[in-house]
């Protein structure tokens, strides 16, 4: 696929950036960082090259200087919250957080609970957390935040919250999602830390939107889009253009917070370091873009598969239309329609003629192949199979799975698991290519295509079942589908 990103440049400048300003503040910072730290696949979608881990990687590459704290509101214990994105509660999702930065040589100094009321579930995650030998500090609900500044700056204030002990000149505050508490455990930490004599500062790291992209990049669009359910905009700083007299971009929430923010470390500082939200942010992310047209293409690619993504949650579960209206104000504002991939016209046009759900895949060379329905596997495997036999170079007609391989797979499920489908799904094409490829050279071959696949972009005429285009996001694969299901009924899967 087309590279338009430099990792290497990019770990180098953010590194450099952030020890610049653990510099400012006299070696101590406190980094709120948004967004997620590894498996940023829509950094990745958005900038073609970006490396889904390669934030985490520029943060290992000064890890003796680096402890984490994760912040975690206890109401959204209390409310068993869950990631969308993985299926796990927040509660969880600390403790795979904490297992990832241990295995790879960032030390966790503790676990915050925020907006801490003695709420029973949030007390037995401490109590847990405690079994494993994790540190658990809690942070209290503040009256009036964050507009009574002489209370929240004061010892009823943040003075009530237990503080982390750290001991290292980077603290990297991050949560398992939004409304954690992260800026408040930073300005906290500040306020102790001040307390203790000890100088510190406080900067934020979001990698969306870019703030030396322009307002209308499709990169910064498609954050707009990525988060069309926080009713989040993309505005021009005013700040930064009455302190400095230059255009930059950063989203509505962090500007309207600003002034707040600003007084705040004023009275916990004496003088706030800041003019503006961007001076906030140490994101150097625009700084490594390669190659901008790349970019603004596969931007584009995503503000049309948010749209997809947004119609097809409406037509599973009767809610959210107005962010389907709202997405198709984004697509006008970039210039694109739900016709931008030539995988969709290529998918409805083999459904309209074989009669049947077909699927389509744009692969790294241009080439568009397609993929129907058969009495052996569903438009999913059948594509996945095309594609894999176009970029090995392999011949379309061929049989390259045995039906010794496929055979006694429809026959577990539809004698024995009850199931009504005889057809393959992808995680079972998978198997029995791999069960031929042991005596099959060409299906050898065929199989070893599948990271060719990555980045492409994949349109299917009708719903496919979660289990399906979970296995093709697991491959790298970009799923779009056209929001109708295969059948009419009450209830699909």
């Amino acid at each position: 696929m087309r590279v338009g990103f430099d990792n290497d440049k990019y770990i180098q400048l953010q590194a450099q950036h952030i020890r610049e300003r653990i510099d400012q503040f006299g070696g101590k910072l406190y980094l709120e960082f948004g967004g997620k730290l590894f498996d940023d696949y829509h950094a990745s979608r958005v900038l073609p090259g970006f490396a889904p881990d390669v934030k985490f990687r520029m943060l290992k590459s000064f890890a003796e200087d680096v402890e984490i704290i994760i912040a975690i509101n206890a109401n959204d214990i209390e409310k068993n919250k869950a990631r969308g994105d993985l299926g796990i509660t927040y509660d969880e999702d600390v403790l795979r957080l904490a297992d990832i930065y241990r295995t790879n040589g960032l030390a966790v100094a503790a676990v915050v609970l925020t907006q801490y009321a003695g709420q029973p579930a949030a007390d037995a995650f401490r109590k847990r957390l405690s079994m494993l030998g994790i540190t658990c500090k809690l942070h209290y609900p503040i009256t009036g935040y964050p507009h009574d500044i002489d209370l929240i700056v004061s010892d009823d204030g943040y003075g009530k919250n237990e503080f982390v002990e750290t001991a290292r000149p980077l603290v990297v505050v991050t949560a398992p999602g939004p409304g954690s508490g992260k800026l408040a455990t930073c300005l906290s930490q500040v306020y102790h830390e001040h307390r203790r004599g000890v100088a510190a500062g406080y900067a934020k790291f979001e990698t969306f939107p870019v703030w030396n992209l322009p307002l209308k990049h499709p990169v910064n669009i498609a954050y707009e889009a990525a988060t069309v359910d926080l009713d989040d905009s993309n505005i021009i700083d005013p700040f930064h253009l009455e302190a400095y007299g230059k255009t930059t971009v950063n989203y509505n929430r962090d500007v309207e917070a600003f002034p707040v923010v600003k007084e705040l470390m004023e009275r916990i500082m004496g003088e706030s370091p800041y003019q503006s939200p961007t001076d906030m942010g140490v994101n150097m992310v625009g700084f490594a873009i390669s190659d901008d047209e790349a970019c603004r293409a596969a931007a584009n690619m995503e503000i049309v598969r948010r749209y997809f993504t947004a119609a097809v949650n409406v037509k599973r579960t009767g809610t959210g239309q107005d962010h389907v209206d709202k997405l198709k104000v984004i697509m006008k504002k970039a210039g694109v329609d739900k016709d931008l991939s030539p995988a969709r016209s290529a998918a409805l046009l083999k459904e309209e003629t074989t009669g049947e759900p077909a699927g389509a895949m744009v692969l790294p060379d241009g080439q568009v192949v397609t993929g129907k329905t058969s009495t052996r596997l569903g438009a999913a495997s059948s594509l996945l199979m095309n594609a894999l036999k176009a970029v090995a170079g392999v011949d379309m007609e061929l049989e390259v799975i045995s039906n010794e391989a496929i055979e006694p797979i429809s026959r577990l499920k539809t004698k024995q698991l009850g199931s009504k489908n005889p057809r393959l799904h992808p995680d079972e094409t998978l198997i029995a290519l791999s069960i031929t490829s042991a005596t099959s050279e060409t299906a050898a071959r065929v199989m070893s295509g599948l990271d060719k696949l990555r980045g492409c972009d994949a349109f299917f005429s009708v719903i496919i079942s979660s289990s399906d285009e979970s296995l093709l996001k697991r491959l790298g694969i970009n799923v779009c589908c056209e929001p109708k299901f295969e059948r009419s009924g009450y209830y699909h899967r």
